[in-house]
């Protein structure tokens, strides 16, 4: 109920976004169904039958990829402040989303089981006429289960890849049991709380001692006999206090009971930061959070790239020339589609560093950290409009040499897989801009004029299609070669 009200209750835009994963989903069943038609119809060739069915994963990959995007974009099942209160925490929205996906593609499966009867003739009685007629298995009955679990496969599929993407994950890293931790300088062992490098020497560490001993001093400054004492008395509890009760001085050496020595990682550390759980935070807050590269998948991704053309190749070679593509070349075009999704990010990365290059100005130093920052939110989105662009080009690179007609299965599967891609693109584009909201109003409060803001985007979407426009041309072009032959 929960997730039907929140359904009803959405946003134009997040119901526009819904509708297009019911199309997608409707579009994937109607080729599943057609599938199975065309396995009831031909019931002497199941390697064909088949083969169309194998076809069908591109454009539930699609819809499944699209249906998590939408998903991840949708304001009404983010976690917020005080829903834990009233039974709504991560776990739960996470089982809302799931649900909401669930019903949209659940939608779409019944317009194309509605739209397949139709066109058998069974709602109106009349079959019709056409190309896909040979598909439909008309005058013969359709299996309850095989109809159910087509149908059933979007939903399913959409709905567990949505419950595993926004899954709770608990932020805090997983400690490490047995694993020596390095303390400060002049001291290693086994301390409770990890520090990072340069953690010693961070500016403002060692503030609160100093600060507690100038007003302990100041406070002690009436007669000059009593000042010596003073002071020493405030070093004394100064150093008292940075040491915690029963702890020993850094660099002491502490026995085990079987006889070896322990050195203790720090002691510097009051009583009042460290928790009964062993984590422990500085004085002047938690460490700086070091930001993720989305580079170190780029060599992997070209990687499979490579392989998926070197697959796509062999199975051109192997094809003979007036047969459909086969297994192989599904299977090479699924590799160079995941190489692509892999090295996304870090091509969207190494744009936004290639900006701010050669003394970089407001503008392209703006662009190019931007690029950088949303690098893992629109580099695989890219990745795979790369991939789907270049298998396009591809194909009408073998339409205009062969003269091959694509029947209207074929249209209605480019159709599905580019129309889910590009709306992928754009909602993560939407959901980037989102992101940077707050960034985006500090600049306009510190000055920035608002055609700044927009000739930094135009400067990041002239960035993007300069090195992805090249790369899908290129692959369009080898994965060309080997069908042309």
């Amino acid at each position: 109920m929960l997730a039907l009200r929140l359904t009803r209750a959405a946003r134009l835009a997040v119901q526009l976004r819904r509708l297009l994963v019911a199309s997608a989903s409707a579009g994937t069943g109607f080729l599943l169904l057609c599938a199975l038609g065309h396995a009831l119809t031909h019931p002497d060739a199941p390697g064909a039958s088949s083969l169309r069915l194998a076809w069908c994963a591109a454009p539930l990959a699609a819809t499944v990829y699209l249906a998590v995007a939408v998903a991840r974009a949708d304001p009404g099942t983010r976690p917020r402040p005080g829903l834990s209160a009233i039974g709504l925490g991560p776990g739960r929205l996470m089982a809302v989303s799931a649900t909401t996906t669930a019903l949209s593609a659940a939608l779409g499966s019944v317009a194309a089981l509605l739209g397949f009867l139709y066109l058998r003739g069974d709602l109106t009685g009349a079959p019709v006429d056409g190309a896909v007629s040979g598909v439909l298995a008309l005058g013969q009955r359709l299996p309850a289960p095989a109809v159910v679990t087509l149908l059933a496969l979007v939903p399913a599929a959409a709905s567990a890849a949505v419950a595993l993407t926004l899954r709770p994950r608990d932020p805090r890293p997983a400690p490490s049991a047995g694993s020596r931790r390095y303390g400060r300088f002049g001291a290693y062992g086994w301390g409770a709380a990890r520090e990072t490098f340069g953690a010693y020497g961070r500016y403002g560490a060692r503030l609160a001692s100093a600060s507690a001993s100038a007003s302990a001093s100041a406070s002690a400054s009436a007669p000059a006999s009593a000042s010596a004492s003073a002071s020493a008395s405030a070093s004394a509890s100064a150093s008292a206090s940075a040491q915690p009760a029963g702890g020993r001085p850094a660099g002491a050496a502490q026995a085990d009971p079987s006889g070896a020595l322990l050195t203790q990682a720090s002691a510097t550390l009051s009583p009042a930061t460290t928790d009964g759980d062993g984590s422990a935070q500085d004085a002047t807050g938690p460490a700086p959070v070091t930001p993720r590269s989305h580079t170190t998948l780029l060599p992997w991704g070209i990687a499979v790239l490579t392989a998926g053309l070197a697959v796509e190749t062999y199975a051109g070679d192997t094809a003979t020339r007036d047969a459909a593509p086969s297994a192989g070349v599904l299977l090479g075009w699924a590799l160079a589609t995941l190489g692509l999704a892999l090295a996304g990010p870090g091509l969207t990365h190494l744009c936004g560093r290639l900006l701010q290059a050669v003394r970089p100005g407001a503008l392209r130093l703006l662009a190019g950290r931007v690029l950088m920052e949303e690098s893992h939110r629109i580099g695989r989105p890219l990745g795979v409009v790369c991939a789907v662009a270049s298998a396009a080009y591809a194909a009408a690179a073998l339409h205009d040499a062969d003269a091959t007609d694509f029947g209207p299965l074929s249209v209605i599967g480019a159709v599905v897989v580019a129309g889910c891609t590009v709306a992928t693109l754009l909602t993560a584009a939407v959901e980037a801009k989102h992101a940077r909201t707050d960034t985006t109003d500090a600049l306009l409060r510190l000055g920035a004029p608002p055609t700044t803001l927009r000739a930094a985007a135009a400067l990041r979407a002239g960035a993007l299609l300069a090195v992805f426009g090249p790369l899908t041309l290129v692959v369009a072009q080898l994965a060309s070669l080997p069908l042309a032959r």
